[in-house]
């Protein structure tokens, strides 16, 4: 009988975790190095004042200027992080009960939409 190497063992035992369904999922967003919450493109991340009920109340033009923070239809809620159900069908991103967007107007690593109209906030670094 041949000896089995230690790679394919290793790739055999990868194989077999990732088809057991067993998946590694980071958060949906991260904290800065400034307490900020972002995307993992550094984009940071708002809430809304309008939105309530774990509903977001941001449609149409206002989902242009302020683009959700868009989840994955397999998307599995862990911790605060959930999901919710948009207008259109798509799933959006939600912290403790809050959807969560980015400014179209930012660039990454920037927080321009801060305290725009008064009902849009930048979220603080969150922990599970």
């Amino acid at each position: 009988m041949a000896k089995i190497s230690s790679a394919f063992m290793g790739l055999f035992a990868a194989v077999a975790l990732a088809s057991s369904g067993m998946t590694f999922a980071a958060d949906p967003a991260m904290v800065t190095k400034d307490g900020m919450m972002a995307d993992h493109s550094n984009m940071m991340l708002y809430t809304y004042d309008k939105d309530s009920g774990g509903k977001s109340m941001c449609n149409d033009q206002c989902a242009t200027n302020w683009p959700p923070m868009m989840a994955p239809a397999d998307a599995k809620a862990s911790g605060k992080w959930t999901t919710i159900k948009r207008d259109d069908g798509k799933m959006q991103w939600a912290y403790d009960g809050k959807p969560l967007y980015t400014f179209k107007n930012d660039k990454p690593g920037e927080m321009t939409g801060d305290g725009k109209g008064g009902v849009w906030h930048a979220v603080h670094g969150m922990k599970h």
